[in-house]
């Protein structure tokens, strides 16, 4: 069985990172199936110390579930040396059923390509009889080709000038078509042997095996004409001797259609379907060949099966999606747009924390809460209902928080206390860092907005960032394609939040959602500790009050 990727939003909080680890734990306990869990964004500070205080990995990053080439089943065919004879390389792609090799260097760079039709046309095209001169062909291909022994010459060396000339006719006609460095092709004939040698032919290939006497050799050798002995009859020697050119005279060199594992198959789909060509090679960062895939292989690509913890809405999903096959979702956040393929197992409870239902989960299966897990999933309650001072909270949020901390030996006060001035220190770190910390998009019509919260338990160190947060949000505005931005510095101790704005019409919309007098870009907002239930749906609310009048 393929892997289920457990994942929770965007922007990842202490929440949807423990409740991705802990019920993707729960289902591999339940079905013994690979349960992986994931992440879409970079791990907070809050979320960092959680899981190094239990000894646990963040989830693997998934930047986007858009396929890749990676993931496509491409073949790890072997490139091929430049070197190799048309007629190995006709043989390897047989043995392989592949209609294309990449022709790489010693260092697996790709130089050319080679293709059946390459082959076919190179056959099927008038060639004279200096294509193996002009090939640069080696006499180690010949030998090979011709299944022969090389009697007398440097296999190493290359046949580069002359032609290919079969000595069918008796010695005084030959005189007039051997000509200097030419391959003679002929049979057992003493005296068309010696013509050849007397005419500075460059090599003679004896065909029907017949025996080379010592005078040839001799003669031979003291002329520089090489020998090549094979069993082959004259007809086969002259049929077969072309496949001897090396695949560089054949292969395409420019032109070259090439990707990367990290390619998306949309994009390469787009990039190949107008092309007649069937395979490509896939190439790593550094340029080395790595493998050959076709585009049925772009067909046959297999969708990921998700499950999604601590959110349901599309746009806070990540990238890609729509790409995977959702089977599960499990939250406790408003039910939004994301739409499956069929029915799916869905639960939605009107909790103060995901990890609180997955809690719920661990009890109904009877699966024993080990103390990691249950120092996770108590973790993530404290820190989504802030120590459960957020009105979202409820009194299975805290029964559900108590039992844990009990399993996994943990004081709330001291632990939670621990845990929130884990992510302090504000001024240390950069607006943007902050913004993005705890960040979500909601959009109604035509508008979309983003809210973010930063939590603190020092109103004088959410003080100290309020003036450099108004700045960042004014120049960010500009690039981000939103209507308004909102920042809640919540004050977790005093209960409070300082709510920042920018952006055209945010002050009357706060105004609106609110009731309360507004300062040009901010407002004090007693006991409002939640975005979810006191901060996003009186915005929204605002919003489609505006959209209709």
């Amino acid at each position: 069985m393929n892997p289920v990727f457990v994942i929770g939003h965007r922007n990842p909080d202490t929440d949807s990172i423990c409740s991705a680890i802990c019920y993707a734990e729960l289902k591999h306990r339940l079905t013994g199936e690979p349960y992986i869990p994931c992440r879409a964004g970079h791990v907070n500070t809050e979320t960092k110390f959680v899981l190094e205080r239990f000894g646990v990995k963040a989830p693997r990053y998934i930047k986007s579930f858009e396929p890749c080439l990676s993931d496509v089943q491409y073949r790890r065919i072997p490139g091929i040396d430049e070197e190799m004879s048309l007629h190995r390389a006709w043989n390897y792609m047989n043995e392989n059923d592949i209609q294309t090799l990449a022709v790489v260097d010693e260092d697996r760079h790709l130089k050319g390509l080679l293709t059946l039709s390459d082959i076919a046309r190179f056959y099927m095209e008038d060639k004279d009889a200096n294509a193996l001169a002009e090939a640069g062909t080696s006499y180690r291909n010949l030998v090979d080709v011709l299944d022969g022994t090389l009697i007398v010459g440097d296999i190493e060396k290359r046949f580069e000038q002359g032609s290919v000339v079969v000595a069918a006719a008796n010695p005084d006609v030959l005189e007039d078509y051997i000509g200097p460095h030419d391959m003679v092709i002929l049979g057992n004939r003493y005296e068309s042997q010696l013509c050849a040698i007397e005419m500075n032919a460059g090599c003679i290939i004896i065909g029907l095996g017949a025996k080379v006497s010592r005078t040839i050799r001799k003669l031979a050798s003291e002329n520089q004409v090489s020998i090549i002995a094979t069993p082959l009859t004259t007809y086969s020697c002259a049929k077969v001797v072309s496949q001897a050119v090396p695949v560089r005279h054949v292969m395409r060199r420019r032109g070259l259609i090439t990707f990367e594992p990290d390619d998306v198959v949309e994009d390469v789909k787009r990039a190949v379907s107008k092309k007649r060509m069937r395979y490509y090679p896939l190439l790593d960062e550094q340029g080395r060949y790595i493998g050959m895939f076709s585009q049925r292989n772009l067909l046959d690509l297999e969708r990921p099966s998700v499950i999604l913890v601590d959110h349901n809405e599309r746009d806070q999903a990540a990238d890609g999606i729509r790409s995977t096959n959702i089977i599960e979702i499990i939250d406790h956040h408003r039910i939004d747009s994301v739409e499956t393929s069929g029915p799916i197992y869905f639960r939605n409870q009107p909790l103060g924390c995901t990890a609180t239902i997955i809690t719920g989960m661990y009890h109904e299966h009877n699966v024993p809460i080990e103390p990691k897990i249950a120092g996770l999933l108590c973790s993530a309650i404290l820190s989504d209902t802030l120590m459960f001072r957020s009105p979202t909270c409820t009194p299975l949020d805290r029964a559900a928080a108590e039992e844990l901390a009990q399993i996994a030996g943990l004081d709330i006060r001291e632990y939670a206390t621990e845990m929130f001035r884990s992510s302090s220190c504000l001024r240390d770190r950069s607006m943007d860092e902050l913004f993005h910390m705890d960040f979500k998009y909601f959009q109604i019509q035509n508008k979309k907005i983003a809210i973010s919260q930063i939590t603190s338990v020092s109103e004088n160190e959410l003080n100290g960032i309020r003036d450099k947060m108004l700045d960042y949000m004014e120049d960010y505005l500009k690039t981000s394609g939103l209507s308004m931005q909102f920042v809640m510095l919540t004050d977790i101790i005093e209960e409070k939040t300082e709510l920042l704005y920018v952006g055209r019409g945010a002050k009357n919309l706060v105004h609106t959602a609110f009731r309360k007098e507004c300062g040009e870009h901010s407002v004090v907002l007693p006991g409002v500790v939640s975005r979810k239930k006191q901060m996003v749906t009186p915005l929204l609310s605002a919003m489609e009050e505006e959209g209709t009048m």
